[in-house]
């Protein structure tokens, strides 16, 4: 069975990636009002085309999928745009596809399937760089538990006021909305232990154009991140997207749109 999926807009065909790990697209909406025509997938096990078995989830099991469902769309060559972990997926099918991407968005992108962990002190820098907002103290604990290499989704879910630039009324119910369609263990299965890591060679040889787009107040991955992962694309570039966090078209819809659009039209 194909997997599902959303149109929204209209303009040129953008095939869209969510992260999450594995969210249903929703929590996307309509990024920001991008003059292109949403082709929002739900992914294997998420929204419309789940449930699936856990060992069927890693990261790189998807790229056919993706394939599959460009070849039935008809669209050839593509725009592909990921966001967050959604990358691991796009980059893994722009290096085995690559003649089927016209171009490559990573929006605030995991890089973990580029092999990099975390920046312990970028972290704790961006943490500290926020310790004036009215939520830190109650997340306190959980940021230095973090810090410490604390996995728990516990921990993790205490900190999600960092992935947003303002923790407002909107912000708490899209962070609710996301919380209420994860998978349980979804990180786990999608980072799976026997998950490929993109080598600096394959990555050399890949003959697409590539936009990194950071959140200038993001962590994960911070600006300084977004810049070194972009060496490793011949033909890349990288927008930090002033006083963005981890979901930048939420912060500043225009800033957004109007980078992506311009990259996608160059």
């Amino acid at each position: 069975m194909g997997l599902a999926h959303d149109e929204l807009g209209s303009g040129a065909p953008l095939l869209v990636v969510p992260g999450g790990p594995l969210l249903a697209p929703s929590y996307l909406g309509d990024l920001g009002g991008l003059p292109a025509r949403l082709h929002l997938l739900h992914l294997r096990g998420t929204g419309r085309s789940g449930p699936a078995d856990p060992a069927e989830l890693r990261f790189d099991l998807h790229v056919d999928d993706i394939e599959a469902y460009r070849a039935q769309a008809g669209l050839d060559p593509v725009d592909l745009l990921a966001h967050s972990a959604g990358a691991a997926i796009a980059i893994r099918y722009a290096l085995r596809y690559p003649s089927h991407v016209r171009r490559l968005v990573l929006v605030t992108p995991s890089l973990r399937s580029l092999g990099f962990g975390p920046d312990l002190a970028q972290l704790r820098a961006s943490a500290e760089s926020r310790s004036d907002e009215p939520w830190y103290p109650a997340v306190k604990d959980a940021i230095e538990a973090v810090l410490a290499g604390s996995a728990a989704g516990s921990d993790w879910a205490a900190v999600t006021p960092f992935f947003y630039a303002r923790w407002d009324d909107a912000a708490q119910e899209h962070a609710r909305a996301c919380d209420a369609m994860r998978l349980p263990n979804a990180a786990a299965d999608y980072y799976a232990a026997d998950a490929p890591v993109a080598t600096p060679e394959e990555l050399a040889g890949l003959d697409v154009p590539v936009l990194l787009l950071a959140g200038g107040v993001d962590a994960l991955p911070s600006p300084a991140a977004a810049e070194k992962a972009a060496r490793l694309f011949p033909r890349s570039s990288v927008v930090v997207q002033p006083g963005a966090a981890h979901y930048p078209w939420l912060d500043d819809p225009a800033f957004f749109r109007d980078a992506v659009a311009d990259f996608l039209a160059d």
